[in-house]
């Protein structure tokens, strides 16, 4: 059974370096880079994980996080916030719309596979 990430990220540079470090892992990964029509993909192709940035084009990773919890069919989903701002009342919004993982740019490469890996083996348990 494959494993799946939907990755919303803006930022080439990083979607690049998740994506090699995910796929090399075995991973499926997708990418999209809009806010706005965010949600819409994650219901279209309902990952097993998804990595959300915080500050993306046309909505903010926050007000998409809140949308998911809200929805049944993603109250549960796996998700990983990421952000280039790691301040504590970042972390802290995140955690109380429901947040999973909450990880600060840059991040390393074992941190964000092995992040990844724990998120999806919770989801199963």
């Amino acid at each position: 059974m494959g494993r799946s990430v939907l990755l919303i990220e803006d930022e080439p540079n990083i979607v690049e370096a998740i994506s090699f470090i995910l796929e090399r892992d075995g991973w499926t990964v997708r990418i999209h880079s809009d806010g706005a029509t965010a949600t819409d993909a994650v219901a279209r192709t309902n990952p097993d994980v998804l990595i959300l940035d915080v500050m993306l084009p046309g909505r903010s990773g926050f007000d998409i996080l809140k949308d998911l919890r809200r929805n049944g069919a993603t109250a549960n989903l796996p998700i990983l916030m990421l952000t280039a701002r790691g301040q504590t009342k970042d972390r802290e919004m995140a955690e109380s719309y429901g947040v999973s993982q909450f990880m600060t740019k840059p991040f390393s490469n074992a941190e964000m596979l092995e992040t990844v890996r724990a998120l999806a083996a919770e989801a199963k348990t």
